[in-house]
Order: structure tokens, then C-alpha cells, then sequence
């Protein structure tokens, strides 16, 4: 059950990308049984471990590696890597109810914005999905933020990249997602690029602050079960090939819809379970 669960976590990550992972703490506290501080540090675990195989795809794949944006991606990364820890330790402060309605607020975010896009950009979800790199890539890093449109290492440009770091180390640690839902929307906002270019970028900010939270989880959690992290973190990354692999033949607009369908039943079916 552990080894489908990560399976299944893997498998949206790979066909999804942005807001995939947050169908881990759901499935893992129906299928699992678990506690919601529990199922965040182990989906924070899986996603690290499911994230850091498609980064590694990207930086072994010559077009992949070209689109990724490394200046913007270490700014993001090391903000996020150092509020995460913060966000674990605020998650466990909070009483399990908040926490709970908390994380379902932000599923419901999470759907609502992955209908939208499906809706305004119909095209994007199988052009990426598909790893098709060929847009053209940006000519040179720019910044909307700044007066010459370049990027420079003012507060103009960086200051929308610390606070959407902050961000979303805060709300990986204390939720167990990824954060792709905020870091591509982001960088998108910040900068004329293409979203093949924002989502390489955002995998590899995804694995560095999804590992600094598990690391957090590893070192304020008083009993880690190794074995059950252990299959959830290899089903995470069997999804993620099997979710790449498929990708290009049925990632579209309506299966966007349908995960976004189905996060909200799954997030209404935990509220109810947990209530009743």
C-alpha cells in the first residue's frame, strides 16, 4: 500500500508538475492511516526524492539543462532551504484541526489555480509535460521589476524572489508541498521567459526546499519510521519515470481539470474523515 501510495504521489508530480505534490498528505492520511505532522514529513521526503530524479533528468538532458535559470533558481532555493525548517516547526505548533483546515484551504488554492490555467493556457500543460524544450530561450536573464529591464542584483529584482522564497519554504514546511504552484506562477510574473524554462527552474528549487524540510522533519520529529519513507520515496520516483515516460501522449488541459477535480474530493473526503 506504502510502495502504491508513492507511486501515485510520483505518478502526478510526473504529468502534472506544479501542485502535484500536494495529493501526498491527503493519500497518506486516507490510504495510510497517518497523522497530519506525520504525512507532511513524509510527503516532504517523497517529493524531495521524486523532485531530485527529475532534476537530475534535466541536468543530464543538454535542451532540459539550458532552460534552467540558475541565478533566480539559487535565490529562491536558498531563501526557501533556510524558512522551511521554520515552517516544519510552525506546522508542529499548531493543533492538528488548524493545521488540517490549513492545508485544505491551500489544497483548494492549489485546484482552483490548476483549472484556471488549464483554461487560459490549454496548450501548456502538453507542451511542457511533453519535454518539448524547443521555445526559444529568453535573450539573457531580464527582469520586469527593473528600470532597464535587465536583472540586476538590486532590491528590485530580488526582492520578489526572496519574499517568494520565503513563502515557499514556509508553506513547504509546514504543509509538505513542493511549491511549484507559487514558483512557476512567480517567475513567470518576474520574468519574459517561457514556462519550459519556469518549470525546469522550479523542479530544482522544489527538491532543495523539499529536502531542507524533510531534514527539519528528520531532526523535530521524536519517531521516524524509516521503512514506511523508504517505499513511499521509491514508489515516489517509479511514478515520477513512469509520469515522464507517459506524459507526452495523454498530459493535456482536461487531465489538469480532472486532478484538480479530484484534489478537492480527496482534501473534502480528509476534512469529513477527520470531523466525523
Amino acid at each position: 500500500m506504502l510502495l502504491a501510495i508513492g507511486t501515485i504521489i510520483g505518478l502526478v508530480l510526473g504529468l502534472t508538475g506544479a501542485g502535484g505534490s500536494v495529493f501526498a498528505v491527503p493519500l497518506l492520511m486516507l490510504l495510510a492511516g497517518l497523522p497530519i505532522t506525520s504525512a507532511v514529513g513524509i510527503s516532504l521526503g517523497a517529493v524531495a526524492a521524486s523532485s531530485f530524479y527529475g532534476s537530475l533528468r534535466s541536468l543530464f538532458n543538454k535542451k532540459r539543462r539550458a532552460t534552467i535559470l540558475w541565478l533566480p533558481g539559487v535565490i529562491l532555493a536558498g531563501t526557501g532551504a533556510v524558512t522551511a525548517p521554520l515552517g516544519k516547526w510552525l506546522g508542529l505548533q499548531l493543533a492538528e484541526t488548524w493545521l488540517l483546515l490549513g492545508f485544505s484551504l491551500l489544497a483548494s488554492v492549489i485546484a482552483v489555480r490548476m483549472w484556471l490555467s488549464a483554461n487560459r493556457n490549454p496548450d501548456t500543460a502538453k507542451v511542457v509535460r511533453a519535454g518539448n524544450y524547443a521555445d526559444t530561450p529568453s535573450p539573457g536573464l531580464l527582469c520586469n521589476l527593473s528600470r532597464n529591464g535587465q536583472f540586476e542584483l538590486r532590491p528590485r529584482c530580488l526582492s520578489g524572489l526572496i519574499i517568494g522564497g520565503v513563502l515557499v519554504g514556509l508553506l513547504s514546511g509546514m504543509f509538505g508541498v513542493g511549491g511549484g504552484f507559487l514558483i512557476v506562477p512567480l517567475l513567470l510574473m518576474l520574468s519574459p521567459i517561457s514556462m519550459a524554462q519556469a518549470v525546469s527552474t522550479s523542479l530544482i528549487i522544489i527538491a532543495v526546499v523539499s529536502s531542507s524540510g524533510f531534514i527539519s522533519h528528520l531532526l523535530m520529529s521524536h519517531a521516524n519510521n524509516w521503512q514506511l519513507l523508504g517505499l513511499v520515496a521509491v514508489g515516489g520516483v517509479l511514478g515520477m519515470i513512469i509520469g515522464q515516460a507517459v506524459s507526452h501522449k495523454i498530459a493535456n488541459a482536461l487531465l489538469q481539470k480532472v486532478f484538480a477535480v479530484s484534489l478537492l474530493i480527496i482534501s473534502l473526503i480528509t476534512l469529513l474523515r477527520y470531523f466525523l
